[in-house]
Parts: C-alpha cells; structure tokens; sequence
C-alpha cells in the first residue's frame, strides 16, 4: 500500500517535491543528507544546535535554523507544511557516553520525546530515525538480524534503542508513519576527527598520513560492519517514501565483517603508509564480531550498497579536504 501522504502527492501532480525537516542536519550524516535532498529539488529545513555539527558544509538552499529538538515552539514553527522528518540529532560517542550517561539519556531520549510531541502537534506525516547497530551488542551468531534480541553494552546503545521504542509508540499512538535505520559504523568525506572518541576509519587514516600514535584496545580481531556515507544516505532517502514499512526497524550497513586488524592494513594500502599500532591487550576492544544482515533493506528500500571498504577510503582521501594536502605529498 502507498503511504497515504505519498499518494495525496501523487494525486497532486506534486510528487516530485516534498519538504523535509533534519535535525542534527549540520552533522556528518546529515549535512550529506540535506545536500542530497536539495539537489534533488525538495525544500529542506535544518535544525542543529552545533554542539558538533558545521553548518557552513551545507548548501546556501538548504534552510538552517540554530536550535535544539527540546525547544517546541522552535520546532512547530520549522514543522508547518513538512511531510517527513529525518531524526538525526544525538550525541553519538559510544566512549563518551559511558563518562556522561545521563548527558546521553537528556539528548537521545528526552530530545526524541519532546520531538515526537511537536511532530504529533504539527501533523508530520513520516519519521524516520537514525538509529545504530550498536543497540546489538554481542550476538550469538553473525550477521545480526532485526529480529534479535538487542544486548546494548553502552549508555549510546540504550540511548538509541529507547529512542526506537518511543518512536515507534508515539508514532502509533497518534498515526504517524515510523521507520527506525540501524545504522552501523559510517565514514566518508566530512567526518569530524575530534580530539578524543574519534571515529574509527578517520583517525586511523589521520594516523596513517603521520599525525600521532594509533592505540589499539584488545586483539584487534574485533569485527565491525564499515559503510559509506553516500549508501547511508540512499537508504535515508528511500526510506522518506518507501510502501510497507511503518514501526520497521532495518539495518544499514555494507554487510562486509572487516577486523580492526584488517582495516588497518587496508588504511596502510591505500594511504601508502605504515601505521604501526601501539596494542593493549589487556583491555577490551567492544563488542567482539558486529555485520549487518541486509535482506530486510534490500527487501523493504530496494538498499543494495554499492561502496565497498577499499573503494570508499580511496574516496574518503579524495574528497575529504583534511587529508588531501598528506596525499599530495606522499
């Protein structure tokens, strides 16, 4: 069946254009999310309340509204007219959070609550929340399926799966259209590298191209599933209008296992540089095997990831603009 806002547009002669709210939209996902969206013609609105985010990598079309998902009478202002909300703004350091749970729990749970309040208010038709496959934790067996039940080993994981609940039972409480991504471990160009809790692949490639020392906890065995940012975004955007997908929960990765060992040696290969890691054994290094099952995505947004591991870090030192001055010199 066609979600009923869909069809009106269609009906409409308008399917072509929608209007679009993303919170958190300055951020590294979604700053490539807004962009996309724009450039294919809808209008998109941006709230972000830049605790990490840059507005300045959107594009001048994009709307941008400094704010936070608490401030209400801020958001029924930015929600008139808007047929879907991607829901994007969290803290996501799965490290940090562990130091400040209950920073995590204010932003994550009680932001995600007090914006389902304002999309009831203002009669949004979709939501779609950026989750993560964090919310798994240690599985039995591997790749994980949306039908497992989550183990969340960090205050974030919590975090993001109480964000799902709440989502998906607010949405049906009052007749919204809800779908929830678990999105797993995503890379690409404009990732920010801050000074602690970086992310994975950037602060690897930074330390590659000789900007300080790698620190690997445990083994490095421990697997993680490593998607692109221009596949994350794809599947985002086909879950704005996809059928059949109300109260879902998908995953979203590349469906790749790749070992900390083995990114390592893939960052070395592309970046042409040697790493050499200082290890600590002795202390763990999360969860030990984490890989997405994509059949409900390919079955549910048509999602199949085109970027694989390799392709996309050679893409990652193209593009992103901290790390194109290193290559050159290589």
């Amino acid at each position: 069946m066609t979600p009923a806002f869909c069809q009106q547009r269609i009906m409409g002669g308008n399917e072509a254009t929608m209007r679009f709210l993303v919170t958190g939209g300055a951020g590294f996902i979604g700053t490539t999310l807004a962009n996309r969206l724009t450039q294919e013609g809808h209008d998109v609105l941006v709230i972000d309340d830049l605790s990490a985010g840059d507005p300045t990598h959107l594009l001048p079309e994009v709307n941008f509204t400094r704010g936070s998902v608490i401030d209400k009478p801020k958001l029924w202002r930015l929600l008139k007219g808007v047929d879907c909300v991607y829901h994007l703004a969290a803290r996501v350091s799965v490290p940090e959070s562990i130091l400040y749970p209950r920073e995590y729990n204010t932003a994550n749970v009680g932001g995600t609550v007090a914006l389902m309040e304002a999309i009831r208010d203002a009669g949004v038709h979709r939501v779609v929340l950026a989750s993560s496959g964090a919310i798994y934790g240690e599985q039995p067996r591997q790749p994980v399926t949306e039908g497992m039940p989550p183990h969340p080993t960090s205050p974030y994981a919590v975090s993001k799966l109480a964000a799902e609940h709440y989502v998906n039972t607010i949405g049906g409480l009052w007749g919204i259209e809800t779908v929830a991504l678990r999105i797993f471990n995503a890379y690409g160009p404009g990732q920010s590298i801050p000074p602690s809790h970086a992310p994975v692949i950037p602060q690897f490639v930074q330390l590659a191209l000789g900007k300080g020392s790698l620190i690997i906890h445990g083994d490095g065995e421990q697997t993680r599933d490593f998607v692109y940012i221009d596949d994350v975004v794809e599947a985002l955007v086909m879950a704005a209008t996809a059928q059949d997908i109300n109260r879902q929960v998908i995953n979203v990765g590349l469906g790749q296992e790749t070992s900390i060992n083995e990114l390592i040696l893939a960052v070395e290969r592309i970046a042409g540089r040697e790493i050499h890691p200082l290890r600590v054994p002795t202390e763990s290094g999360g969860v030990s095997r984490l890989v997405a099952d994509l059949t409900l995505a390919r079955d549910k947004l048509n999602y199949e990831p085109q970027i694989d591991l390799e392709t996309g870090l050679r893409l990652l030192l193209e593009r992103d603009s901290q790390f194109q001055v290193e290559v050159g010199s290589r």
